[in-house]
């Protein structure tokens, strides 16, 4: 099986951290290859940057389609484009925020989410209610550096990432952590270590929900809601 993970924005160094992260849990027979689309905004952080990012995330999954690729993971913690993307897509489309709040779910009672600035909480409070998690989601907790800090500052990042989860196990009751940006994803297991709860890497878990989907024969529903985009046609005529 193939799957492709594709970092939504356009910064290629944090999606080849993400395809590190996705490699040691995949299985050795299954391929995991990366891409990230060149036009893009080079982090996303909002609902504007998540608007600009989406077409270029949808003409990969296109190309995909084209190459034969089995399954996609979107790596970032927003899932951007996620619905549009099962649209375009025949086999399953993971997003990492999706995967991790299912995940938390079923380890734990209750559970936080650390993330990186105060504006992506309220987008994060409203995934987990789509995705029916309000009474399990204890909080969104945020650690208030821009995602490109965490490559550009990674020890800082760590230790913030630490402070919020103490946090989190003290005041939210938390039993669980979910890492709220894809580029966390090489932080998770010392987190783990450090803090004795567990603490969840989108980008890991998707990995495997994919492998689990395509192991099982399962592919994305064609029947209304999730079926192929009808062929239109594009810009506009003008009379004469």
């Amino acid at each position: 099986m193939h799957i492709r993970l594709i970092n939504p924005n356009s910064t290629a160094s944090m999606t080849a951290q993400a395809l590190e992260s996705a490699l040691r849990v995949k299985h050795e027979n299954t391929q995991v290859s990366a891409v990230n689309p060149i036009s893009a905004p080079a982090s996303i952080e909002g609902e504007a940057d998540e608007a600009m990012a989406v077409p270029g995330l949808l003409a990969e999954i296109r190309k995909g389609e084209s190459q034969g690729v089995d399954a996609y993971v979107i790596a970032c913690f927003d899932d951007p484009g996620l619905h549009a993307a099962r649209e375009v897509a025949q086999g399953p489309v993971i997003g990492i925020c999706q995967a991790a709040v299912q995940t938390a779910m079923m380890i734990s009672r209750r559970f936080s989410v650390v993330t990186t600035l105060p504006r992506s909480v309220s987008i994060i409070e409203d995934l987990i209610s789509e995705y029916g998690a309000d009474r399990h989601c204890r909080n969104v907790r945020a650690i208030n550096l821009p995602v490109l800090g965490l490559e550009e500052n990674p020890a800082e990042a760590e230790q913030r990432l630490l402070g919020e989860i103490e946090v989190a196990k003290r005041e939210d009751r938390a039993e669980a952590i979910i890492l709220g940006c894809a580029g966390m994803s090489s932080l998770c297991d010392r987190l783990r270590v450090a803090t004795g709860v567990p603490v969840i890497d989108g980008v890991t878990v998707a990995i495997k929900f994919a492998e689990a989907l395509l192991g099982t024969g399962y592919s994305t529903s064609k029947v209304n809601t999730y079926g192929y985009p009808r062929e239109k046609a594009s810009g506009c005529r003008i009379r004469a």
